[in-house]
């Protein structure tokens, strides 16, 4: 596919040449030799049969092929370099970089992150968003934020929020709901994934007569309570997660019974390493936020 490409380093090498007109002053940059910034553009030129530069004694000049081929080459390292830093960062070190439960992220992080850029507007931070609990990697993130009980192998745990469950839904149908009884005939929306769902709530709520093993079956809360707040069943609200939506009207909660659960989000730091000095001061920000 790529078999008339040529390799990396003869093209940053016409390329640092050509802008630079000097072989001397691209070898700088580059951080090779004269001689190894010559020999690439030579190889280079080979294997397009084509002179890119006229060799002055102190200085280059570029032909008519190599001012046309430049903007090009430009171009698709500007759009590597940009594509590199999207994934990956900048420099492994300078970017803070945390793993998010994606419902977390959107109900929660999402409107605490401004205020702490307010404050240290420097900060580089990547947010990787998750569906799936899965073992935290350390070599790849600062931070991870979870939801479970607390324990997380390999990792040091800080709880971020403490819930409280209870069923939500569109106003519309809140409306018709008058007794939690009535949940036995309404299609019940359930999340993968957790260990307190509906039949927690439902157990401490003592309705025995609702099967909570039927309804519609999701694999992120932010499913649920779309489908919820579009009438298409009802959802089990966890606290942290619908509060704004509860605060704005966009779902109801139509009875008044919570179930306190032992779950919860928590933040994830690395067993072992120490933590950089701004990795530390966005934990301590985040944990009094959530106080």
């Amino acid at each position: 596919m790529y078999r008339d490409l040529p390799p990396l380093t003869w093209l940053r090498a016409f390329e640092a040449s050509a802008r630079l007109l000097s072989f001397t002053a691209a070898a700088h940059e580059l951080n090779l030799t004269q001689a190894a910034i010559s020999k690439h553009v030579k190889s280079l030129e080979l294997r397009l049969k084509r002179q890119l530069f006229i060799r002055h004694p102190r200085s280059l000049e570029m032909t008519k092929w190599a001012e046309a081929y430049l903007p090009k080459v430009q171009d698709s390292l500007q759009r590597l370099s940009r594509g590199t830093r999207e994934v990956f960062g900048s420099t492994q070190g300078d970017v803070l970089t945390i793993r998010c439960a994606i419902s977390f992220l959107v109900n929660v992080l999402s409107e605490k992150i401004p205020k702490f850029l307010a404050d240290h507007p420097d900060q580089k931070i990547r947010i990787i968003s998750s569906v799936w609990v899965d073992a935290f990697d350390h070599e790849a993130y600062d931070f991870d934020i979870q939801y479970g009980t607390g324990t997380f192998p390999g990792a040091k745990s800080y709880r971020l929020s403490y819930e409280k469950i209870t069923p939500v839904c569109a106003p519309s149908r809140a409306e018709t709901l008058k007794h939690p009884e009535q949940l036995s005939t309404e299609r019940l929306i359930h999340v993968q994934g957790y260990q307190d769902g509906w039949g927690t709530w439902l157990n401490a709520a003592n309705l025995q007569g609702v099967d909570h093993g039927l309804g519609l079956q999701v694999d992120n809360s932010l499913a649920a309570y779309e489908l919820a707040a579009q009438d298409a069943g009802i959802a089990l609200g966890r606290s942290s997660l619908v509060a704004n939506d509860l605060e704005t009207g966009r779902l109801v909660a139509p009875f008044e019974f919570t179930q306190e659960i032992e779950e919860g989000f928590f933040l994830l730091e690395p067993l072992t390493s120490t933590t950089r000095a701004d990795a530390a001061a966005f934990a301590k920000w985040l944990l009094n936020e959530l106080q």
